[in-house]
């Protein structure tokens, strides 16, 4: 399969409004290509959009404001994008969300609410705009996952589920359409500096405490720029990569699962227990300084044997 052709292409990317998709959307204009940016923030889309515009005034872009959650309004921003578009040379479903909690302190809804846009809407818009990909040679389809569709840490059921599901389906298309001339991209990004920690929903059974805890030793390992991301990824589209592991971060654990499949568990759990801060042990109290003997006045006092006089 031959390089692909960012400029004059054009390239529909979910999650457009921050971190690696604002990044994306950058990277995307830069090597020429149009962009359908889609997102549920509209102040922020909208100051990408003036940012890319102000910088590649020449670049078509087009935005639509959907909440991936609600399936009716995926179908419908779908129907209109491959309606404007019957041809689409990049699909890359980025967004994403995250919840903190174990399967048994998050309710049923809040797990699904996870699927709903980390899996569901994946299929249904890749689903949607696949016609448009078939007819444009040199097609290109990426699916984001993440370091925990390769690892699933404790307290990560909802989102590690979504993630493998998104692994799955991605590497089951990447051999589908070989034939067709698609490539399709798996990413694995590991610690990137977004706002998903921080924007993450925390599960109704779980104490503040425990998720403040939990969150602050995440985002200790969060030190990859999006931008920095970004590029990995589209580098890895323009050489037909089809899978992209982010960092490190990402590299070590898959390696580790490959390794110990059943018992990497535990190897984890030792990384992130936090660390009890050094307390320097307490002192016995000293003992009061004896008096000073008074000499006679005229009884020299002895020399140190070890100094001269």
């Amino acid at each position: 399969m031959r390089d692909f052709v960012f400029p004059g292409g054009t390239a529909v990317l979910t999650g457009a409004a921050s971190g690696i998709g604002e990044a994306l959307a950058h990277g995307l204009a830069r090597r020429g290509a149009d962009l359908v940016l889609l997102d549920r923030d509209a102040e922020r889309l909208a100051a990408v959009v003036a940012a890319i515009r102000a910088a590649h005034p020449d670049r078509r872009i087009e935005t639509h404001l959907v909440d991936l959650a609600d399936a009716d309004a995926t179908d419908r921003v779908a129907a209109e994008i491959l309606g404007a578009h019957p041809r689409i040379r990049l699909l890359v479903n980025n967004a994403g969300v995250a919840l903190g909690g174990r399967f048994d302190q998050v309710t049923l809804d809040e797990f699904l609410w996870v699927i709903d846009i980390n899996f569901r809407a994946v299929v249904r818009l890749t689903h949607a705009l696949l016609p448009a990909l078939k007819v444009e040679p040199g097609a290109h389809l990426v699916n984001v996952s993440s370091l925990f569709g390769l690892i699933a840490p404790a307290g990560q059921a909802a989102y590690s589920a979504s993630k493998f599901a998104v692994r799955g389906f991605t590497e089951a298309l990447r051999h589908e359409l070989a034939d067709d001339g698609i490539g399709v991209t798996s990413v694995h990004p590991g610690g990137i500096r977004t706002r998903i920690a921080s924007s993450a929903r925390v599960g109704s059974g779980v104490a503040i405490e425990e998720y403040e805890a939990g969150r602050e030793q995440f985002e200790k390992l969060l030190s990859i720029a999006p931008a920095k991301a970004a590029e990995v990824i589209l580098r890895g589209v323009g050489r037909r990569r089809g899978r992209v592991l982010i960092g490190w971060s990402a590299k070590l654990p898959d390696l580790l699962a490959r390794v110990a499949p059943a018992g990497y568990g535990k190897v984890l759990a030792l990384g992130m227990r936090p660390r009890a801060a050094r307390v320097p042990a307490p002192r016995p109290a000293a003992e009061p300084a004896a008096e000073p003997v008074a000499r006679p006045a005229a009884e020299p006092v002895p020399s140190d044997p070890g100094r001269p006089a």
